[in-house]
């Protein structure tokens, strides 16, 4: 009687974890052997049941229907006594996982007599990224900078997602005759007693060349002025300054009133892009901090928001490559002089000062540019692609469950690094780049994935493909491609903006 009235309990209570059962999701569940027929017997049982007719339309009935994730089958007549979890099972089965993810990971090198074998013709591939993108070992060229990274055993394996650049500065093609002509005009311009800074921006427009960048950078922030003969007492004055702020604020970081905002970047700077070896080196993170407090300090009405930190990577990348040939995601910056490390700093702050004081209402007290910019973007899908807007209300999907973070990171969390240094060439030079032109370009970002949103039919799976966008394998041809249809979607609206308005 007792037993019975157990499994009755048990029945009542079917969200309950009262067994162990397989895990959604889970490649290797688990489980005791001696669960084995009756886990295939639930398993067939689950998968005969019809699928559920009504989905999560909303957040909060998905989190309502959101339950532990217990298998929910019938335990009629399963035996709860004997269900307990085998040490040894649980052991190998974490082994056949990790076994599992090296064989991934890892690809097999190519023997000599397999080298030997490649033709001796081959052809560099045009695009940057093609290079990088390439999957078949058979297609790519010995110089493919992922392969040459897996040949060097001293070298960490860097993800896709972490390389800085859309090639290796030892592996990179020859230039063409297009980008050695461009390079030219660039340095033409650089070296010019007076820049034309309309030019510059004309040029930089598709693209800055990685040789000309820092400089370039330098100038369409504003950070430098036009003139050449002034540019090397504006660097010395404006760095000096800098580094007084340190001497002025840097110590007050301990008191009480900043203890709070200091806390925060301290916490804030380690998850920097984390995969990439460059932001985990402690000296690196030390600049972070001091350019994060100083602005903070400087900018009462706004201080420090989380997101401001993913901001400084661009520039300290870019000031970076300028004294560094080889990769820069790798490089020790203890290798680097004081001075240099020193400039490097002071020209990451006053830059990044620069692009924050465009888009400063984006992080003053409940962040208004945020909100504002958020809902222009709705009005303006709403009048791009009605169908992905109306597929949005239908589950009841919010701009701002996504596109918040868009706004406030300036798609970096979306985008690889190369590919965010390569948008900011074309952001510094637009007038209003960060702000105005970023709002088509997360319009045109968006309706790039039309036919990936309108697949998802669901609260969840449209929330989860929102926020986890497949973007690893873009370079610059991808980037192109959106800016030019950004560009096209200003062309449209901008100027006219009552046809996105209802």
């Amino acid at each position: 009687m007792a037993a019975d009235s157990s499994k009755q309990f048990w029945k009542r209570s079917a969200k309950l974890p009262g067994s162990i059962q397989p895990v959604y999701g889970a490649q290797h569940p688990p489980l005791d052997p001696r669960l084995t027929k009756n886990f295939i017997k639930d398993r067939s049982k689950v998968n005969a049941l019809p699928l559920k007719s009504k989905k999560a339309s909303s957040f909060h009935e998905f989190a309502r229907n959101t339950s532990d994730a217990w298998d929910i089958g019938d335990d009629e007549d399963e035996d709860f006594s004997f269900q307990t979890l085998n040490s040894k099972v649980a052991k190998a089965t974490a082994a056949q996982v990790l076994e599992n993810h090296s064989k991934l990971r890892v690809k097999p090198e190519r023997t000599p007599s397999a080298l030997n074998e490649l033709p001796t013709n081959c052809k560099v591939i045009k695009s940057s990224s093609e290079a990088q993108l390439s999957r078949t070992s058979e297609d790519t060229c010995v110089r493919n900078p992922l392969h040459k990274q897996q040949s060097l055993p001293l070298r960490p394996i860097i993800p896709l997602v972490a390389r800085i650049s859309d090639q290796n500065a030892s592996g990179a093609p020859p230039m063409t005759v297009r980008e050695k002509t461009r390079l030219e005009k660039f340095r033409q311009l650089l070296s010019s007693h007076n820049t034309d800074l309309d030019e510059l921006r004309k040029c930089s427009w598709p693209g800055v060349p990685r040789e000309v960048r820092p400089v370039t950078w330098r100038l369409l922030s504003g950070y430098l002025p036009a003139n050449m003969e002034r540019r090397k007492l504006t660097l010395q004055r404006k760095r000096e300054e800098y580094f007084g702020f340190i001497e002025q604020y840097y110590d007050s970081r301990n008191e009480e009133h900043h203890q709070d905002t200091y806390r925060q970047i301290h916490i804030d700077i380690p998850r920097t892009n984390p995969l990439i070896p460059l932001f985990q080196q402690p000296l690196v993170q030390e600049i972070f901090e001091r350019i994060l407090f100083i602005w903070a300090i400087r900018h009462p009405a706004s201080g420090y928001v989380q997101g401001i930190n993913d901001l400084v990577t661009p520039f300290f990348v870019v000031f970076l490559s300028e004294y560094v040939e080889e990769d820069v995601e790798n490089f020790d910056v203890t290798n680097l002089s004081q001075d240099v490390l020193r400039s490097i700093e002071a020209d990451s702050f006053w830059c990044m000062s620069k692009l924050l004081d465009g888009i400063q209402d984006n992080y003053t007290f409940a962040q208004p540019g945020i909100q504002k910019k958020v809902k222009a973007l709705e009005e303006l899908v709403s009048r791009i692609d009605e169908q992905v807007h109306n597929h949005f209300r239908k589950y009841e999907v919010e701009y701002l469950q996504f596109a918040f973070r868009w706004m406030n990171n300036l798609l970096m969390r979306e985008l690889p690094l190369r590919c965010t240094i390569r948008l900011w060439d074309t952001y510094q030079s637009e007038p209003e780049g960060f702000s105005h032109f970023h709002l088509y370009v997360c319009a045109a970002f968006l309706i790039k994935w039309r036919k990936e949103i309108l697949d998802e039919e669901d609260f969840q799976g449209l929330l989860m493909l929102l926020q986890n966008l497949p973007t690893i394998h873009w370079g610059n041809e991808e980037i192109g491609l959106l800016l030019a249809e950004a560009y096209r979607l200003k062309y449209m609206f901008a100027d006219a903006p009552n046809h996105y308005r209802r």
